[in-house]
């Protein structure tokens, strides 16, 4: 609290009175298996973790996942039913889930429409199941209406395990950027299911992976030595292998928002956006056919080569970072990296623009410095980035494709 000094003279004003606000967040990450299920007590305890009144909830299921566990609608509702006491499920609905959930409006309004038609209220519950995707669209309706709903995330990827689901954003695409739109709006809490995993497609379950790598690379050495030595059971579709994982890299990115101290990134670091810049471009100039995980993968990679032109990494780190995530099944090149503009210019180097853009204005990437540790530079060099595509081309030509399909 403080307070300005009036200016003399002409023009003088009262002091400023300066407002401060702390606001605190806590929510609970869990993961368990059979979340649904008759016998398991965990989601309605999280809905009643408060003690309140009858608990009243809407939930929207991702229509990719409904089709892999066609009778999760039913375990849905009869879950609710056998509590009838405690909790009121006012609406079940499937919705269209990936990338194209978070593209266009209509989706949004269906849910705006759904809650207003049940008159749910501030201390009701929205609960998405499904993708990263699915989740950011609903996500994003909950935290408007009303000013924000209670959101209760139930990811079913890999990807939205470990990274998508779990943090305090929501976001849609627009004006053909990845998440130009969106809120900060902590869930209520976040159920991880491994009993999800075992049905995705080789493209979704090993797309998670790659946010793994990004965390352990400008986070935790240790974490990336396992990654490396698990490949084989990963690609392999082990599914403890990927629950460990998934686990350790949520909690990665869990205490970085919580430590940090800019879990609403007021300033312009990101260091969870290791080799996103890229990423994000890569997926719209593939038209999504990159997947986000195997965008990301790209991104690492090109970050990487740059990173060692830069002596920031030893050839012998770059070669274990590139080997690791092929080992896995992750693509280290892809041919939007090739991509020209009319004017000649790589197109991917837009990226850099919007990132800097979306950061506010001052451009912040973040780089390994070493493995397990991290550096921010606030320049690329254009022609430097020309050249670590080459480079990177020629290095992925010399080792196997990656085996999971992107």
């Amino acid at each position: 609290m403080g307070a300005s000094h009036p200016h003399n003279g002409r023009g003088a004003s009262e002091p400023a009175y300066h407002q401060r606000i702390a606001v605190d967040f806590d929510y609970p990450v869990h993961f368990t298996r059979g979340l649904f299920d008759a016998d398991n007590p965990l989601l309605a305890d999280v809905l009643d973790r408060r003690g309140e009144r009858r608990h009243r909830a809407v939930a929207y299921l991702d229509a990719g996942c409904v089709g892999a566990h066609p009778g999760l609608p039913r375990r849905v509702k009869a879950y609710f039913a056998a509590r009838a006491p405690r909790l009121e499920l006012c609406a079940c609905e499937v919705v269209s889930g990936g990338e194209g959930a978070k593209n266009g409006w209509q989706s949004v309004r269906d849910v705006m429409w759904t809650i207003g038609q049940t008159h749910l209220d501030r201390q009701s519950f929205v609960i998405a199941v499904g993708g990263g995707a699915l989740l950011d669209m609903v996500g994003f309706a909950a935290s408007i209406v009303h000013r924000g709903l209670r959101l209760v995330r139930v990811p079913t990827t890999t990807l939205a395990q470990n990274d998508a689901g779990i943090g305090v954003k929501n976001a849609m695409d627009e004006h053909g950027r990845k998440n130009f739109v969106g809120t900060f709006a902590p869930p209520f809490a976040v159920l991880n299911d491994a009993t999800f995993l075992p049905t995705l497609s080789d493209r979704d379950w090993i797309g998670g992976v790659a946010e793994a790598f990004k965390v352990a690379l400008i986070e935790d050495a240790a974490f990336f030595d396992v990654l490396c030595e698990r490949a084989d059971a990963l690609r392999r579709r082990d599914l403890e292998a990927m629950a460990a994982c998934v686990r350790r890299c949520a909690i990665l990115h869990l205490e970085h928002i919580r430590d940090a101290g800019d879990p609403f990134e007021f300033g312009s670091a990101r260091p969870l956006d290791f080799g996103h810049w890229s990423a994000h471009r890569l997926e719209t100039l593939s038209r999504y056919r990159l997947g986000h995980g195997q965008a990301v993968a790209v991104g690492i990679a090109l970050d990487a080569v740059y990173a060692a032109r830069k002596g920031l990494l030893s050839d012998a780190e770059l070669e274990r970072i590139l080997d690791g995530l092929t080992a896995c099944g992750l693509p280290i090149w892809c041919d939007e990296l090739t991509v020209r503009d009319e004017r000649g210019r790589l197109a991917v180097l837009d990226g850099l623009a919007q990132f800097r853009e979306h950061l506010g204005g001052r451009l912040c990437v973040t780089l390994p410095d070493g493995i397990g540790r991290k550096v921010e530079l606030h320049e690329m060099d254009a022609d430097l980035i020309a050249e670590c595509i080459g480079e990177l081309h020629d290095r992925a030509g010399r080792r196997p494709a990656a085996k999971a399909a992107q």
